[in-house]
């Protein structure tokens, strides 16, 4: 299970978007930061890997012209000096480039750096080349029709009138300088995310420690005024015979309200234990706690199976409750009516509580932006009440979502846990 953190101690309850929080913005200027550097990365890497390619398929253009120039001369040069004729052999074999040389009527007359294993010599014209090689004339117009959508052709004009034509394909190696920038920047785009989750990793690891020492600091804290008010009233009882005056048990619920409150700060960081409760009298006890300091124009009604049980833990579970009423109490403003339904799914051993309310209704746009940190409508908080939740229901290995949402009438949460009654299928 996850650990608790500073976000998951403060509740605030919201059904549309509000204000950014300081942390929030922080986090989105970080984020802005390191989208803007790879940006720029990406810019620099693309503009100069375009360079390259650029003056360097001018280099190869030029070394094609090269090859047809020179095969040009070697085929139709009379007799010359067997020296000239081996610098000619000499130039033309030192350009690699694949490279096509077709006729007027685009008929292929050579070739250079292509499979040497195919041919495009019908058999019987030269047995000695091609006796050893496969006849795919299919694999040649392949190429031709790929050189073609590459580059233009140079044309060669010939003493006699006729032009070749010579086409040809960058080289292996300008081929891979075109990909390389893409290459480079899925890596940096890789390296940040990695560097990002890290650091964000650690912040956020660092923020856990520091908050979650403060929040048990702040339990021991309260742990002696609050003996000390027990303490007191036990006194006033005593003093003016009032075992049985309900605003001293009132006063006396809120006190252990607030030991329960306490408890909770000094049980974060560290794993909650679940145990074995009836769902409908947990939450009928909170339920009871805070009808009576609410408003008495808001209705509350408990109703349901009351037999269903579950592992919770009781004060973490209560703050889920809490959360969750307060938030329809925000929701409806000065009357209206909350309903907690309870419910179950024997097939698949689920059980459902609905707490409704007749509030202002959340947009369908906003039905997963509710649990997200800082999303709220309250000008004073911090909007973590519904993150908060999702996260405790989460401990009880239970789901929460928004069922339903009226815009005007009213909103409907739904939570899903896990029964503790199990059932035997009955045979017929």
């Amino acid at each position: 299970m996850q650990k608790t953190d500073i976000y998951s101690v403060i509740c605030d309850e919201g059904h549309e978007y509000g204000i950014m929080k300081p942390y929030q913005i922080s986090q989105q200027r970080w984020k802005f930061i390191l989208l803007i550097f790879a940006a720029v990365i990406a810019v620099a890497s693309l503009v100069y890997t375009n360079y390259l390619v650029r003056n360097l398929a001018h280099a190869e253009r030029s070394k094609a012209e090269v090859w047809a120039m020179s095969t040009k001369n070697i085929m139709t040069m009379p007799d010359v000096d067997d020296e000239f004729i081996t610098f000619i052999y000499a130039v033309r074999d030192s350009l690699n480039l694949p490279a096509i040389i077709t006729d007027d009527k685009e008929d292929i007359i050579f070739w250079r750096n292509l499979d040497s294993t195919k041919t495009n010599i019908k058999p019987g014209q030269n047995d000695s080349v091609t006796k050893h090689l496969n006849y795919d004339p299919a694999y040649f117009q392949k190429q031709l029709a790929f050189m073609k959508k590459s580059h233009p052709p140079i044309t060669l004009e010939l003493e006699n009138g006729q032009k070749w034509h010579v086409y040809y394909k960058d080289s292996w190696f300008l081929q891979q300088l075109r990909v390389f920038p893409y290459v480079q920047l899925s890596l940096i785009a890789l390296f940040l995310i990695i560097a990002y989750t890290v650091f964000n990793s650690i912040r956020k690891s660092e923020q856990n420690l520091v908050w979650v020492g403060l929040t048990k600091e702040a339990a021991h804290q309260l742990g002696t005024p609050i003996s000390s008010l027990m303490g007191w009233l036990e006194l006033i009882r005593i003093k003016f015979d009032a075992e049985e005056d309900d605003t001293l048990t009132e006063m006396e619920n809120d006190i252990k309200r607030l030991e329960i409150v306490a408890d909770r700060f000094s049980k974060i960081g560290s794993t909650p234990v679940l145990t074995n409760h009836n769902l409908y009298e947990v939450i009928k006890n909170y339920m009871d706690y805070f009808r009576i300091r609410t408003s008495n124009k808001i209705t509350f009604e408990l109703k349901g199976d009351k037999h269903l049980e579950a592992k919770l833990n009781i004060p973490l579970f209560d703050w889920i409750i809490e959360n969750l009423l307060k938030n329809g109490v925000n929701a409806i403003g000065t009357e209206g009516k909350i309903t907690v339904n309870i419910s179950e799914n024997i097939a698949k051993e689920e059980i459902f509580i609905d707490i409704s309310d007749t509030g202002k209704g959340i947009p369908r746009s906003n039905f997963e932006s509710v649990f997200q940190p800082g999303f709220t409508t309250r000008k004073r908080g911090w909007g973590l009440g519904l993150s908060l939740t999702k996260r405790m229901v989460r401990y009880h290995q239970g789901q929460i979502f928004v069922k339903e949402s009226e815009l005007g009438k009213g909103t409907t949460f739904r939570i899903i846990l896990k029964s503790n009654l199990k059932y035997e299928a009955t045979q017929i």
